[in-house]
């Protein structure tokens, strides 16, 4: 007999599934806290436990396949490695487009000459000397390298000359926009190429770690990777392509939702500990965002689930919210619940708070530590980094020992940032273990938490809450009322209707009446027309009054805590391939190819010249990936004008695709 073992890895846990391929049931399922910064701890645990309590021998495992929200995770809350832009053909006020810049937060840019024309004709000489000089002078804390050339897609030449020489320098891993997009608008291209380069070593990290735990107990398996649009994709692709798994995790929901509750049309609301993903189901399949997957502030050029993506989960910090009537707000940064730090350092978190909650008036920092992340201490820092990475040398520390001066606040975020240190504070989960729907982890010291945090003043004086339990169900409503904003602003940018903001009509006044189901001269009602599947370790927690206020039927399924590891296993391989033919002047067609633009005299033989490339590209990765029964859909979208009433070609786009499943077989 056969069976799958899918793996997701979120920000707070891994989870691990089995699945009988013959009676097609879950057979055994597993959680263990997700670790930091030795992910294989964490992968180890949950695939050990999924193994054991299905009764299977690790040989009898045919695949397995893995999804993770840690790409998503990184770009929401701004986290990844310190990468350098290569910019070749570019004005420097290029970066200020398509968010380029604010992506790049301050790491380096290295601006070249060179790069090409529309039709693929270099515009000036690449020069390899001054990147020479340029690369010298970049500090040990470079993890990658982003390369975006003017109309690379039309002519690669110039990034690949960069990236060889990169490599050959400093051995460490470039990202070329070209290999990621064929589309045009290269400010966009080079913002997709540096979020890339900046999620490799996290995302090579995790399928290291999964490879090794594999073959540790002789599992000898293909390993397959969720992709952003719900494909699978060999581990090979996504360690080169790290950012099409963003949104790998909320594919592999949508995907596990329609498994498990079989409904056809529905949204899918998946919490996390870092994120809410709400995606709609449309006839059993999410819908595609052809525009390019936007993951907090950024729009990519990876097609992916249309999927609406928020800071928003069980992790997130709890805000006070300034004013005479205050109130609170959750997100979009995730810190480590009190009640789980206490379980790691329990001396450290119960002494902190027990001192504070003897005094009349402690310190704001009272309740929060800092945490670090690494197994030896990171280089490439700036002095005030370094000074607080050196105070954290022997473990955790108090946040107000951690951070000693307000000068010392940006440095800390900027270790946040590269993911080096981590901040434990209140959160909603918090919140759950007070309230007894979760016992998780340590409910003494997320009570003794929260009634510190209940102390807080307003600023009409009065304190935030009456103690800790009225405080965490004033955090539990404010999670009820922020998913429900984010459901209705996936409603209003989905429903049939053209809407012109979501965002704003979700909080409409008229919106507000109609869930308060107002009833006075007018009477209002606003509902959500089709069901919503809630998914998630906390969904049964907190998602009963979501549905109630939404006025829709709530559907939290069996194995809704796991769905994700389910929808790694039940997905399909799906390459694509794609580019384009362009017209250099009457009777002049080119295609433009991996390997350089190619002339031709006819447009049709253009045409078909490069589908057989693309056709015999989507074979030769979907075959790598262990397809052998596959279907190829080809797609061409022609671009022509009438001049005259004779048509004149634009250009045409053709993308192949090959599809199936990967071969399950053991050995």
């Amino acid at each position: 007999m056969a069976y799958l073992l899918g793996v997701d890895t979120g920000g707070t846990y891994t989870d691990a599934i089995v699945l009988d391929e013959a009676t097609d049931q879950v057979i055994a399922k597993a959680k263990a806290l997700t670790s930091r910064p030795e992910l294989a701890i964490g992968v180890g645990e949950a695939i050990d436990r999924a193994v054991a309590q299905a009764g299977v021998a690790p040989a009898d495992i045919a695949m397995v396949s893995l999804s993770t929200t840690l790409a998503t995770n990184a770009l929401v809350e701004g986290q990844g490695g310190r990468i350098a832009l290569v910019f070749i053909g570019f004005a420097s006020a290029e970066l200020g487009r398509a968010g380029l810049e604010d992506a790049l937060r301050g790491d380096p840019v290295i601006t070249l000459a060179g790069g090409h024309g529309h039709a693929g004709n270099e515009v000036a000489p690449f020069d390899p000397v001054a990147l020479r000089t340029a690369l010298d002078g970049l500090d040990a804390g470079i993890t990658g390298f982003a390369v975006a050339a003017s109309f690379a897609t039309r002519n690669p030449a110039h990034e690949l000359a960069a990236r060889d020489l990169i490599r050959d320098l400093t051995g460490k891993p470039v990202t070329c926009s070209h290999e990621l997009s064929s589309a045009l608008g290269g400010p966009k291209r080079a913002l997709t190429a540096v979020l890339n380069a900046r999620l490799i070593g996290m995302i090579d990290g995790l399928i290291t770690a999964c490879e090794r735990h594999l073959a540790a107990i002789g599992i000898d398996a293909r390993l397959m990777v969720v992709r952003g649009d719900g494909a699978l994709v060999s581990a090979a692709v996504a360690r080169e392509k790290p950012i099409e798994t963003i949104l790998s995790g909320p594919a592999a929901s949508s995907a596990g939702a329609r498994w498990l509750t079989g409904e056809t049309d529905a949204l899918v609301s998946d919490i996390g500990g870092t994120t809410t993903d709400v995606c709609l189901l449309r006839d059993g399949r999410p819908m595609i965002d052809v525009q390019g997957a936007r993951v907090g502030p950024h729009r990519t050029m990876v097609e992916a689930v249309a999927m609406r993506t928020t800071g928003l989960g069980g992790d997130s910090a709890v805000h006070v919210v300034e004013g005479l009537d205050g109130g609170l707000h959750l997100g979009p940064r995730r810190l480590m619940p009190i009640s789980l730090a206490a379980m790691k350092f329990p001396k450290l978190v119960h002494d902190a708070l027990d001192r504070a909650l003897a005094q009349d008036m402690p310190a704001l920092d009272s309740g929060q530590f800092v945490i670090p992340q690494w197994d030896a201490p990171p280089e490439g820092l700036e002095k005030r980094e370094a000074v607080i990475v050196a105070r954290l040398a022997d473990g955790p520390l108090r946040l107000g020992h951690a951070v000693q001066s307000r000068t010392e606040n940006p440095a800390l975020a900027r270790l946040i940032g590269r993911g080096f240190v981590m901040v434990s504070g209140v959160t909603p989960s918090d919140a759950a273990h007070v309230l007894g729907r979760v016992d998780a982890w340590d409910s003494d010291a997320a009570t003794k938490a929260l009634t510190l945090f209940a102390r807080r003043r307003i600023g009409s004086g009065r304190r935030i809450a009456d103690g800790p339990a009225a405080l965490a169900q004033m955090i539990v409503d404010q999670l009820t009322a922020q998913t429900v904003d984010c459901l209705l602003q996936a409603a209003f940018a989905e429903d049939s209707r053209d809407w012109d903001d979501p965002a704003a009509m979700a909080r409409h006044p008229l919106t507000m009446a109609g869930l308060d189901g107002h009833h006075g001269l007018l009477q209002m009602r606003t509902v959500v027309g089709v069901p919503v599947i809630g998914l998630g370790a906390s969904a049964r927690a907190y998602y009963g009054p979501v549905g109630d206020r939404l006025g829709t039927r709530m559907i939290v399924p069996d194995h809704a805590d796991v769905a994700n590891a389910i929808g790694a296993v039940v997905g399909q391989v799906a390459m694509q391939a794609s580019g384009v033919v362009t017209s250099a002047g009457a009777g002049v067609f080119v295609v433009h190819l991996a390997d350089g633009p190619q002339r031709f005299a006819d447009r049709d033989a253009a045409m078909t010249a490069l589908e057989q490339a693309l056709s015999e590209d989507a074979r030769t990765r979907a075959r790598a990936a262990g397809v052998e029964d596959m279907r190829l859909t080809t797609v061409r979208d022609i671009d022509e004008v009438a001049i005259e009433g004779q048509p004149m070609f634009i250009e045409a786009r053709i993308r192949v695709t090959a599809q199936g499943r990967p071969r399950i077989a053991l050995g």
